[in-house]
């Protein structure tokens, strides 16, 4: 028989898988981009459908959590499985939201000081930082390491590049 602990995990599970889904096809919409041109005193509309790099690796990433949180889930949903094993399902679920929030965090801090758009993985202790900028700046390069390098104790290997 369902109490009502399981009533309520399959319910709030149930409610982010679809999240996740709509999440993950709702991207496409975003990236098409309608301009306005005029030709000959006439106003013709042109749609655009030109991919931005930035958001591109952002849906990329949030696709491969989407997948490791629904196999973190799936462990702890399984009756089968041990304790330890769905402790550490949790502790997986827990670090990807901490590793989302701490990329968020370090993308506005880039934006806030530098004025600059960016894409940023997290992966250990390697750090990648995607510039949407044409020139490449290998003093501005320098900064943004600098930049990033300052919230953490430990030592990040930290690479830019910059993409148009």
């Amino acid at each position: 028989m369902i109490n009502k602990q399981k009533l309520w995990f399959l319910t709030l599970f149930s409610l982010i898988l679809v999240l996740s889904v709509y999440y993950i096809t709702m991207p496409s919409e975003l990236l098409t981009k309608t301009a306005n041109t005029k030709e000959n005193t006439s106003t013709t509309k042109v749609t655009v459908t030109k991919e931005d790099i930035l958001t591109s690796l952002q849906v990329e990433s949030d696709e491969e959590r989407a997948s490791l949180a629904a196999e973190y889930n799936e462990i702890l949903t399984n009756k089968e499985t041990s304790t330890e094993e769905k402790n550490n399902a949790y502790d997986g679920l827990k670090q990807i939201d901490e590793i989302k929030a701490k990329e968020e965090d370090l993308e506005k801090k880039l934006k806030d000081k530098l004025k600059l758009d960016s894409f940023i993985k997290i992966d250990g202790n390697n750090i990648t930082i995607t510039i949407k900028k044409k020139d490449h700046d290998y003093s501005l390069a320098n900064n943004i390491m600098k930049l990033i390098q300052e919230e953490y104790n430990n030592k990040m290997y930290i690479s830019v590049k910059f993409q148009n």
